[in-house]
């Protein structure tokens, strides 16, 4: 049976990059020789969610111009984004991760919950550096996510084989 240890996932960490540092290699270890892509992310938006107290995680999957919703945790979410719009679609567009301290203050902002305050998207590439979808976490607090967060997300989404 893959993946024996997907029940036991140790949170600890007095701080955000203690608890991205304990949740890595376990990431490393959930997601190793799995290569159904939907079961995969969708590990990864649970162990996310457990770990974080953030409103939404979740993963947009390009399909033609749009990304389009995948695995998730958290309330119904927003099923399509087109290329370039909201913060999703401008992490696509730019390829690279963006952090929103202020969803309201950000052009164009999508607003799948009215809770939602602070965002970070990361691009998801595959070998080619094409961006085949992103990960999307929401905060209901503003000014939630920071550099620490956006290189650990940065280095969990790096990790995995997304091809």
């Amino acid at each position: 049976m893959k993946n024996a240890m997907a029940e036991s996932l140790i949170i600890k960490g007095n701080n955000k990059e203690e608890r991205y540092r304990t949740l890595l290699p376990q990431v490393t270890a959930l997601c190793s020789g799995e290569t159904d892509r939907i079961a995969l992310l969708a590990n990864l938006a649970a162990a996310l969610n457990m770990t974080f107290d953030w409103l939404w995680v979740g993963f947009y999957l390009v399909k033609g111009s749009e990304l389009v919703l995948g695995p998730f945790q958290g309330p119904i979410a927003c099923t399509r984004i087109p290329f370039g719009k909201g913060v999703c679609g401008t992490a696509w567009k730019e390829n690279r991760t963006l952090i929103v301290d202020d969803v309201e203050t950000f052009p164009g902002h999508i607003a799948c919950s009215s809770l939602a305050r602070s965002e970070i998207v990361v691009p998801l590439r595959d070998r080619t550096g094409a961006v085949i979808g992103v990960l999307d976490v929401d905060a209901d607090r503003k000014t939630c996510f920071d550099v620490v967060d956006a290189t650990y997300l940065d280095m969990l989404i790096a990790s995995l084989t997304l091809d």
